[in-house]
């Protein structure tokens, strides 16, 4: 099965790895008996996906990438596997679909003239406030 991320990027499945445990929390018996905790493991360092979106991914998720490269998305908020299956997968496309929008290049502008004298108006105001208590101080 193919997941797609965007119209141009198709991760296979055989690149995903899940393995299911068992959740922690409440739940009761169904939650000491049935693994239905999904950890997903994908493998970014050795994917198919573009070099500059590799680094966009490691910059966006932090903490959910290992010192090797893979990140993990664990997922333990339904009841079934499937369902938390489903909700790993959807984090995980989510996530790339996160890295593969390129940022726009920031041109840097320069303030108006309008601005640069607002700016300056008010910094002579913060002074002139300031002045007025210096001298106002000697009764203490």
């Amino acid at each position: 099965m193919m997941i797609r991320v965007t119209d141009s990027i198709v991760l296979d499945d055989h690149e995903i790895e899940e393995r299911f445990v068992r959740a922690s929390g409440p739940g009761g018996q169904n939650v000491n008996k049935v693994s239905t905790a999904v950890e997903l493991r994908f493998d970014v360092a050795a994917s198919s996906l573009p070099a500059d979106m590799k680094q966009r991914l490691g910059a966006l998720a932090g903490h959910r990438l290992t010192s090797d490269g893979v990140l993990l998305i664990d997922s333990r908020e339904h009841r079934t596997q499937a369902q938390n299956r489903e909700a790993a997968r959807a984090r995980l496309v989510a996530l790339l679909q996160h890295a593969a929008r390129r940022p726009k290049k920031r041109r840097p502008t320069k303030p108006g003239a309008a601005a640069r004298e607002k700016r300056l108006d008010s910094k002579k105001r913060r002074s002139a406030v300031k002045t007025s208590r210096r001298r106002g101080n000697d009764e203490g």
